[in-house]
Formats: structure tokens, C-alpha cells, sequence
């Protein structure tokens, strides 16, 4: 299984409602280092409608500003729907909704 892949796997296992840092999918996938090749990889998804890199946001709960999301408000838009919340910064909840990928079984 090539890097990309096994981030891959780890990103398909974000319930709904949930939401992991690019650093915590880094460290899941084999190595903490991994955060820019994260973005990276969420950047080229092959299959979107399999693989929710809008699950994918920094350590603070920030959402994404690349296109690769239809931009923020796409982003946004998408996590609000699963019942994600915002801070009035504008931020994720990461208290809240926060995934460290211990619980598996919550995968959709």
C-alpha cells in the first residue's frame, strides 16, 4: 500500500460528525511528518464520494481554503450538514468533534 493510500484508509474511517487534524491522519497513516503529503493527497482524492477529506482540517479546527473542497464554505457547508458546530471564530468544535482514531467502529 503506497502513502497516499494508506491515507486514504485512514481518512474513509472519520465518522460523521467528526473531523481530524492532517497531523492526526499523519500519524494514523505511519508518520507524524506526513501533514503537508495529507494535503497533498486529499488535494488529488480520487474518489470523493468515498474518501470525506472534508473530514480533514488543521489542528486548531480550521477548515481548508483550497479549491479541492469547492473552497471553505464548501467545506463548512458539508461538515455542518453531519453535525459538525463552529466556534464563533469560525473554527471546529475539536472538543466536540475531534477524532483520534482510537474508535474505528464509529466509521461510516
Amino acid at each position: 500500500m503506497n502513502t497516499f493510500e494508506k491515507i486514504y484508509d485512514v481518512v474513509k474511517k472519520i465518522p460523521k460528525g467528526k473531523v481530524a487534524s492532517y497531523g492526526t491522519v499523519a500519524a494514523i497513516a505511519g508518520n507524524p511528518r506526513w501533514s503537508r503529503v495529507v494535503g497533498y493527497a486529499l488535494h488529488v482524492n480520487p474518489e470523493p464520494d468515498k474518501i470525506p477529506c472534508h473530514r480533514v482540517v488543521t489542528r486548531n479546527g480550521e477548515v481548508s481554503k483550497a479549491f479541492a473542497f469547492g473552497g471553505d464554505n464548501m467545506q463548512r457547508l458539508l461538515l455542518t450538514e453531519e453535525g459538525v458546530s463552529f466556534l464563533a471564530d469560525g473554527r471546529v468544535d475539536m472538543k466536540k468533534h475531534g477524532w483520534s482514531g482510537f474508535d474505528s467502529s464509529e466509521a461510516d
